[in-house]
């Protein structure tokens, strides 16, 4: 059964902190930084990177700064000898998966307004056709999940922008299954998506390919919602 480990923060911090994190940073990471012009966007990258790095020295069992973070192909940032990670932030808040056994994606996104354009652009033939059927009411959170699940197998694959979004088709219906039904070039039943809910208001999705399941959620204590001790939930991939 793999175990993914969820940990999300708050990327809005003063610039008092900022400064203390980004000792944290790399050099490269460092230079990014400078190159934000507004300040906010500044500390929100910083606390972005710097916790990120806090985390995965706690598995690594080294010190924050002397984490070493390499990047994939086509920028997927990662690990060379584990665990498997992804980030995701939306609207100023962060969320982690780490997974020991095999590679992830997650992606996170605040519900808000979205044109039927965006959709209709983006989205697959059938999935533009579910969510068109779907009641009024339902639409907003059908695109979410749709999008969201369609970002976390990019982000899985490590493609991004180099894998077109109409290549492969996720289910989306809010209440209904959490599956990718068709991919290009690939099985989609080697394939497991994970619906998640990280606050209210919020929508996300988990993604790995030749999972074991059902799949073992930890939500690990964070400054946005408090633990006291770790959270278990096991997924398989129908939504809860």
């Amino acid at each position: 059964m793999p175990k993914v480990d969820i940990w999300q923060w708050s990327l809005d911090i003063p610039e008092a902190q900022s400064l203390r994190l980004s000792r944290y940073l790399s050099a490269d990471e460092i230079q990014r930084a400078k190159r934000f012009v507004k300040p906010r966007d500044k500390y929100m990258y910083i606390a972005g990177r710097a916790r990120l790095r806090e985390i995965l020295a706690q598995y690594l069992g080294v010190t924050a700064e002397s984490v070493a973070i390499d990047y994939g192909p086509n920028g997927k940032p990662m690990l060379n000898a584990g665990p498997h990670f992804n980030l995701s932030h939306s609207n100023g808040r962060a969320i982690l998966a780490v997974c020991e056994n095999t590679g992830i994606g997650i992606d996170i996104e605040q519900i808000r307004p979205i044109e039927d354009a965006v959709a209709k652009h983006h989205f697959s033939p059938a999935e533009y056709a579910e969510l068109s059927a779907l009641p009024r009411t339902n639409w907003l959170q059908g695109f979410f999940q749709c999008w969201t699940r369609k970002e976390a197998v990019l982000k899985m694959l490590g493609h991004g922008l180099f894998m077109p979004l109409d290549s492969f088709d996720v289910t989306l219906a809010p209440g209904g299954s959490v599956q990718l039904t068709r991919i290009e070039g690939d099985n989609p039943a080697r394939w497991s998506l994970v619906h998640i809910a990280p606050a209210a208001g919020w929508v996300g999705a988990l993604a790995l390919r030749d999972a074991v399941e059902p799949i073992e959620l930890v939500w690990r204590a964070t400054d946005l919602d408090p633990i006291n001790t770790p959270q278990k939930v096991t997924h398989t991939n129908d939504q809860t």
